[in-house]
Parts: structure tokens; sequence; C-alpha cells
């Protein structure tokens, strides 16, 4: 509509009062209809009812004008209700426990090509699986992709199945206990053959540890101490709780247990992603192809070891006993500071089976430490005497760390020192005994923090006994034999019984050590054999 011009006619002098009353009122008037249109497009017609009674005293209503949809308006997207639950679950426990470091264990890259294996059919493939996934809350469901994976396995990697069937006998039973107590699915104990090869101190490149591969913030997050001696992540038990507690989380956010075990390896976030971009497929099968390379490989290497491990014999592989039994050991708590290599010499356990039991101490040392309850296992058989011995035990050891305490023995002497080179089927233990020291002595002159040892490395060794390596020209090369120390004084023979170590017979003589014996006998290592002769001098 269009406006009355504005009229400034009252700047001219007027005739008469009469005429400029009724001149400043059309003023008014047309001043009034200007305002009035300017607050409704400041206002942008669209706020509810007002007045204006600035004219007459008289209330009058501004009827509210509807703001329109712009048709050129953005649509509002709409996320995917089931990724977005998972998300905001996932938040809430990430947030509430402070940090949370996804676990990557790289799975060895598959092809998923055919595999000629002639020797399982494809219907007798079918037939097992069909019944293993009746009997797994897992879903176990016959695909070309996972008859490539088991067909591979069985063909390429039977030594190494066999070897994980002999582990797994020591390995499965703790771990299914753990898991039961959690409710979780049992056959979970398979993921740890995917995850670290049952081996408790296995390391992945991007430094996930132990048989169920946590990262540092992950494993701390779920009650596993790290420190400089101890890294709980490679405990067997402790560890296996922990993956319990994580994974029991992750099926209460996704509510599937395939998806559960690719969050596992790959972080929730990669597997909700995975269902956005598959268009909110649920099914691990359908949003493979979106999931991260190692994790598109990582259920079917999971579901192969099922199916082999659970139809072990009728492919040839033997369930064989291992040479210790979980059943066959048991735990007691330190009372003070001790070494592997401590326990070796007194219980006459090899060094080797003590790292076995006890993967979570980095340096082979058990730190004692009052708010925590640091535990060394043993075989059975040893535990007893462990146990009514350990007063004496334990002062042995304060003896030995006591020693440790000053510089390098005087018999260490710098043209003593030698070099050795490390050979093809060599490993601490081994070389310890070639020269008649400990373990740990060897990690401590090297600066090692492990057992790991890598063919053609030189480790610096000051040998306590004379080592000649056995030469390999002629196959008649006599056995190197050590010069016994003579001893000063009346000589005692002992003759080893059953059940007998060299720590238990230095105890049977006032004043003698564990060394001496070794020294008047020529012994570099710790073992003994019933009816062996042994030299023992008093003191």
């Amino acid at each position: 509509m269009k406006h009355k011009k504005l009229n400034l006619s009252f700047l001219i002098p007027l005739k008469n009062t009469n005429l400029a009353i009724m001149s400043l009122i059309n003023m008014l008037t047309d001043f009034m209809a200007i305002r009035f249109y300017i607050a409704l497009f400041v206002c942008g017609l669209g706020f509810s009812q007002t007045t204006d009674s600035i004219i007459d005293g008289t209330k009058n209503t501004i009827k509210t004008i509807e703001v329109q949809p712009d048709s050129t308006q953005v649509k509002e997207f709409v996320d995917n209700e089931f990724a977005a639950q998972i998300d905001e679950k996932w938040l809430e426990e990430l947030y509430s426990n402070a940090l949370f470091d996804t676990i990557y264990k790289s799975v060895t890259e598959l092809d998923f090509k055919d595999v000629d294996f002639p020797e399982l059919p494809t219907d007798t493939l079918k037939a097992r699986l069909k019944e293993l996934d009746a009997r797994t809350p897992f879903n176990v469901e016959y695909n070309p992709s996972l008859e490539s994976v088991i067909k591979s396995y069985l063909k390429h990697r039977r030594n190494s199945i066999q070897k994980l069937i002999s582990l797994s006998a020591y390995y499965f039973p703790m771990f299914e206990r753990e898991l039961d107590l959690y409710d979780i699915p049992l056959e979970v104990k398979y993921l740890a053959i995917v995850e670290s090869a049952l081996k408790p101190r296995a390391r992945s490149r991007v430094g996930a540890t132990g048989l169920w591969q946590f990262m540092f913030s992950t494993g701390k997050m779920y009650g596993l101490d790290v420190s400089s001696y101890v890294d709980e992540r490679s405990d067997p038990i402790k560890s296996t709780e922990a993956a319990a507690k994580y994974l029991a989380k992750l099926y209460e956010i996704f509510g599937d247990w395939d998806l559960a075990l690719a969050a596992y390896n790959s972080g929730p976030g990669n597997v909700s992603k995975a269902i956005r971009r598959s268009g909110g497929y649920q099914n691990y099968w359908n949003i493979r192809h979106n999931l991260p390379r190692e994790t598109a490989g990582y259920l079917p290497a999971f579901l192969a070891n099922m199916y082999i491990f659970e139809y072990a014999e009728q492919h040839g592989f033997k369930k064989i006993k291992p040479e210790t039994a979980y059943f066959e050991t048991d735990t007691v708590r330190v009372k003070q500071m001790i070494t592997l290599d401590q326990v070796s010499e007194v219980t006459g356990t090899p060094i080797e089976a003590l790292q076995f039991l006890n993967p979570s101490y980095k340096l082979d040392i058990i730190p004692f430490i009052k708010e925590e309850k640091y535990t060394l296992r043993l075989p059975r058989e040893v535990m007893g005497a462990f146990v009514t011995n350990e007063d004496s035990i334990y002062a042995f050891a304060k003896a030995e760390f006591d020693k440790r305490e000053k510089p390098l023995p005087q018999f260490f002497n710098a043209d003593e020192k030698i070099r050795y080179r490390v050979k093809s089927g060599d490993y601490l233990g081994k070389i310890s005994r070639m020269y008649g020291v400990r373990v740990s002595d060897i990690k401590r002159w090297n600066g090692l923090r492990n057992n790991d040892l890598s063919i053609g490395q030189r480790l610096t060794i000051f040998p306590r006994k004379p080592h000649v390596s056995t030469p390999q020209k002629t196959a008649s090369t006599t056995t190197q034999t050590i010069k016994p120390k003579p001893i000063s004084g009346e000589v005692t023979i002992y003759t080893v019984q059953s059940g007998d170590s060299l720590w238990s017979i230095s105890q049977k003589f006032s004043g003698v050590s564990v060394q001496n014996i070794k020294e008047w006998n020529g012994i570099s290592g710790n073992k003994l054999k019933p009816g062996m002769k042994l030299k023992i001098g008093k003191s």
C-alpha cells in the first residue's frame, strides 16, 4: 500500500491557529503510521501479540504473521539411531573411566582366495559349521571367505596349530574359569590365539602386550598394574579377567558378540562408523568391507581357529598333555623381594619353567610392596618345601641382594670378560648355564629389559666357570669338563636323593653355600640326578 507524504506545511507561517492545529494533527497521524510499519519490519513480522495506545489510549491488537518455511532451506540430516546409541553408550563408558585407548592387534592379512584342500569337502564343512552355530552365540554361518581361511590354516599352518593345541591345555582352563565368572561365552578363549598366539609376553608393533593384547592405558583402565618390575598385562589370570570385563562392556553396548569382537580389535568408534557407511546394517559380514583392513580379517580368523580346535581330532591333531598343567601349580604371596634365579636355585626348578609360570615379572624379579599382593607360581611338588623353608629362603635372597649392592666380584677381572655371539637356538637360560652365571646377571651386564635375543647379538659375560666351545670338526670330540676346586680339610661324600636341589643340600651342611657345592664338584648348572655323588667340605 502507498503511504501519504509527510506534510511539512507547518514550517510555513500560518494565517490562523485552527488551520495550524489541524495540520499538526495530520502530521502526527502520518508519523505514527510510519512508526507502526517500521516496528513490524524490524521485528520480522513474527512476534506475538502486542498493543499500541499512543494515539488515543485504546489498545490495538497487532495480529501475528506466521513465518512460512523457505523452500531453499537445507533439510536436517537424521543419524542412524542404533549407531548413535552405540556412540552415546561408549562415550559414557569412555569418560566415566577418564581414558580409553583402543586395542589394536594386526591379524595376518587374508586374501580369501579359493584353497585346494580336498580333505575337507565343502558339504562336510557346511554341516559342521551349522552344528557349531547351534551351540555358540557367534554367527558361525558358512560363507566362501570363512571356508578359504579354514582351509588355508589347515593346509599351511598345521605345525603351528599343533603347538597351539598343546599349549592351550595349560591356558584354556584358567581362561574358561574367568570367562564363566563374567558370563562371557567360553568360545572367547580362542580369541587369545588370534591376539597373541598364546604368548603371555607378546608385544605388537603399537605396544599392545600380553595374551589379550592390552594397550598401556586400557590395561590401567581395567585394573592391570604396569610398572618397572611388573606388567600384569602378561599375567594370564589378571589379564583374562580384564579382557572379560572389557568384552562384557562391549557386548552391553552392541548387543552382538560378532560386533563386540570387532570393537575389541578396532575400537567401538570404527564399528559404529562401519554401521553408518553400510546403511545401518548390524551384521558383521554386511559391514566388514567398511571396517579397518586388519579387523576385516579378525573375526574370520577367530571363527577359523574355533572350528579347527572344536574339530581338531577329525583333522588329525593330537591333544598332548603339556609339561605343566594349570592344576599342577599353586601360588604363594611373596614376603620379600626375590628373583626367579634365586627360586630356581633353592627349588631346583629350571629358570625357563619359572619364567613360563610367572610371565608378568619383566626383570625376573618379584618385588615386595605392602599394598600389592605379588605372588610366585610354582609346581605343586616344590611348593611344600618352599613354604616350609621360606624364612631360610628369604634370608638367602637378602644375602644375595646385599652382595649385589657392591661392585662386581673380584674374580670378574677385565681380562676374564668375554663377548658371546648369540646363535640359533640360544636363549638366556641356556647361555647362563654354559658359563655358570644367572640369567639376571646376563641381563644386568647387557642392559636387557626382557628375555628376547637376536641371532648375531653380542653379549658381555663374566663367566664364573671357564667355558670352552665344543669343536665341531670331528664327531669324536669329548665333552668338556670343568676342573673342580680343591677342598681343604675334611671331605664328606653326599649321595643325591630324589627331590634334592643344590640349595636343599647346602642347608644340610653348616657354612656351605650353593656356590661352594658347584665349585667343589665342577658343576655349572643346577640340575642334579639321583645317585650322583657330591663332595662337601666341612667348615
